[in-house]
């Protein structure tokens, strides 16, 4: 992916296969907008299932059926999700497609690329696994139109980690990476367990753009 010097602060670029069809989101001022999920395979045997959103303007009456092979370009947009069981609001993930084809087989770029250039807005959490992997968990907000913003969890591994560990609030940074699902299971107060799918941004390069006012004081 060459994004050098391309002003891009939102981009992700996906190929796998269609595995629900496409079912009526939402609307937005007489725009309705669909969503369905895509696996994206890994490097090793396993896959990606990602949420993709994508308004039935650039459909243009396309079947979107189960098993076809979709290359999506488009950017990760979030949003809050009320849970009332938990009288809460929970960060949602999806990918919303800008552009998609159609194809046989799958090329020979990466699967999955994604580029995010924003500013950290929690401070970093650094932790270590029962088997001593190092991970950093960075919420990143990615500016867009209209004023609004994305924000997106982003995860560090290793030497990216202990980087991403010393950066602060407000610092600007760019990474690149891969989206990714990872379930997890949940447990309630009465002692029930729930089994649920969290989605992020796995982080393979990490560049400081600017260091935030709390680094310059």
């Amino acid at each position: 992916m060459d994004t050098e010097n391309s002003g891009v602060s939102n981009r992700i670029n996906l190929f796998g296969t269609i595995e629900s069809s496409p079912v009526f989101s939402h609307d937005v001022f007489g725009e309705g907008f669909y969503s369905f999920e895509l696996a994206v395979p890994r490097l090793s045997d396993t896959s990606d299932t990602l949420p993709i959103t994508i308004s039935e303007r650039i459909m243009e009456g396309s079947r979107f059926d189960i098993g076809e092979h979709l290359c999506v370009t488009g950017q990760i947009r979030s949003y809050n999700n009320y849970i009332a069981e938990e009288q809460r609001n929970r960060l949602v993930l999806t990918v919303f497609a800008k552009d998609y084809e159609f194809g046989e087989q799958m090329p020979s770029v990466n699967p999955n690329e994604v580029l995010l250039n924003g500013f950290i807005c929690k401070p970093p959490v650094y932790r270590t696994t029962p088997f001593g992997r190092e991970i950093t968990d960075i919420l990143l907000a990615v500016n867009r139109s209209y004023n609004k913003s994305d924000y997106i969890p982003c995860i560090t591994w290793g030497r990216n980690a202990r980087y991403a560990s010393k950066l602060n609030v407000g610092d600007n940074i760019e990474i690149w990476g891969r989206m990714q699902s990872r379930i997890y299971q949940k447990k309630h107060d009465d002692g029930s367990v729930v089994e649920k799918t969290a989605f992020e941004v796995s982080v393979s390069r990490i560049e400081i753009v600017s260091k935030g006012e709390l680094d310059e004081n």
